[in-house]
């Protein structure tokens, strides 16, 4: 769809609330909410609006809540039922849902393949890589209702849509209609591989096969996880998920792509990282107050491409370091909102537990950057890595701990909702993270991927799910 016209229809369907959410619940938490649960224990932190969790009748493997269904709508490492001659790739990952014209949902996923170079075939041609085995797969959706007013959901179709890529995390979405595909490994020929690897790559909503597969090198050469885009202005902000480890790691950046054409990244750009006025090299994962804000410049990166990239992968992230930019922990998850860009810092915080900050955009130079939430325990969040809004204005992460895991949802008081658990005992192989979590545009159907193995050879299946019930209600 030409991409003007696929932003009137946006608008048109509502999609601009969507793009701008209030996350007060984060802030609430930190204030009346953060005290009063310390002093009651963690019970009060949460409430069930939707009823307590059980194993879904269709999907046993997963429990939600009572009242709502789930139906898995695609495999990994089976044929698809839906497309002759695709055996769909495991390690499914991050995800976003797309309106057609036809009335349908459009799914692009990730998949975060980890295959040694040449042990898989690359998943489609064109490819990137030949010997490169992740990418992306487009899906299909049909939603509408049965004869006695409940949704029914169906797979239509599923294909290849980007291929000869490693390790493809997350990502994020354009405003003209595209999903940026991100590259979390620095992978290349010392590793095998035929190509460099660490880059972003666009895949069009409306692609019907393999895109021609193009590095958007300008964008950085890091171990990407996330990009979210600034409607307004076209500025590209990614994140960077590298650890933070005290006399070990150094952390990660936070980075902003300035485009040479906003709705034609591939035109070039300027690629800088985010520092905190007057502290250079400050550490954002330790030590820092729910609420205060800091002072923000960028600072630029002379070679985003750089040639010794592959031997160590922090080379971009030791520019902007050189020149005093900020240091975070795992920064993953990305979206725009609240006029600035909400990051999410997965083990940063003093329990490292997670973080999630907020970045404002005040002159073309600079803003603000202000920790909107640290999560006190493991308990109450543990290691939000994918996060989305949804379109009522509550917000759904999905946890990437050890251990249990939820896909959790927070209101806008600050309380917290178990959405989605694997009912895993000790004794049984996990089946991976949540990944992928997002929304249809009308927001009845939430799609859910268990990332399952990242290998070609790993038995555990991943899995997408299209998830529904009466959302009006709870918060989310």
């Amino acid at each position: 769809m030409e991409r003007r016209v696929f932003l009137r229809r946006l608008a048109s369907a509502g999609g601009v609330a969507v793009l701008a959410p209030s996350l007060a619940g984060l802030a609430k938490w930190n204030g009346s909410a953060a005290g009063s649960t310390r002093r009651r224990g963690l019970g009060g932190a949460f409430i069930e609006p939707y009823g307590p969790l059980a194993r879904s009748a269709e999907c046993p493997e997963l429990e939600i809540p009572t009242g709502f269904r789930c139906v898995r709508i695609s495999t990994g490492g089976e044929r698809s039922a839906v497309r002759d001659g695709l055996t769909v790739p495991n390690a499914f990952d991050g995800m976003a849902a797309f309106p057609l014209q036809n009335g349908n949902v459009r799914l692009v996923r990730n998949h975060e393949m980890v295959d040694d170079a040449g042990s898989v075939a690359a998943i489609g041609e064109p490819s990137y890589d030949p010997l490169a085995s992740g990418g992306t797969t487009s899906l299909e959706v049909r939603i509408s209702e049965d004869g006695e007013g409940d949704l029914a959901v169906e797979l239509v179709d599923e294909f290849v849509s980007l291929a000869g890529t490693v390790v493809n995390c997350a990502g994020g979405t354009t405003p003209w209609g595209s999903w940026l595909s991100c590259e979390e490994s620095t992978w290349g020929a010392d590793a095998g591989f035929a190509r460099p690897h660490g880059y972003v790559f666009e895949v069009p909503t409306g692609a019907t096969g393999p895109v021609d597969p193009v590095p958007l090198k300008a964008m950085g050469r890091f171990v990407h996880e996330a990009v979210a885009i600034d409607p307004a202005t076209g500025i590209v902000y990614e994140t960077e998920d590298t650890w933070y480890v005290p006399d070990r790691l150094p952390g990660a950046g936070l980075y902003r792509f300035l485009p040479n054409d906003p709705e034609m990244l591939a035109a070039g750009g300027r690629l800088q990282m985010m520092a905190v006025t007057g502290r250079p090299g400050y550490l954002t994962a330790r030590g820092q107050e729910a609420g205060t804000t800091l002072p923000i410049h960028w600072v630029d990166i002379d070679d985003p491409d750089p040639p010794d990239a592959e031997a160590d992968r922090l080379a971009v992230f030791r520019q902007g370091v050189a020149k005093g930019a900020a240091r975070f922990a795992r920064l993953e998850g990305a979206f725009f909102g609240d006029d600035g860009i909400y990051v999410v810092s997965t083990n940063g915080g003093d329990a490292g537990a997670g973080q999630v900050f907020h970045y404002r955009p005040l002159s073309a130079d600079g803003g603000e950057l202000e920790l909107v939430f640290e999560s006190p325990s493991h308990d109450v969040l543990d290691s939000p890595d994918n996060i989305v809004v949804t379109p009522r204005g509550g917000l759904v992460m999905c946890e990437d701990g050890s251990g249990e895991q939820y896909v959790r949802g927070l209101d806008c008081e600050g309380r917290i909702v178990n959405m989605v658990r694997s009912p895993y005992g000790d004794g049984d192989e996990q089946p991976g993270e949540f990944a992928g979590a997002c929304f249809t545009p009308d927001g009845r159907v939430m799609f859910l991927n268990v990332q399952g193995g990242r290998r070609a050879d790993e038995p555990r299946p991943s899995a997408t799910y299209a998830i529904w019930g009466p959302w009006a209600d709870g918060p989310l």
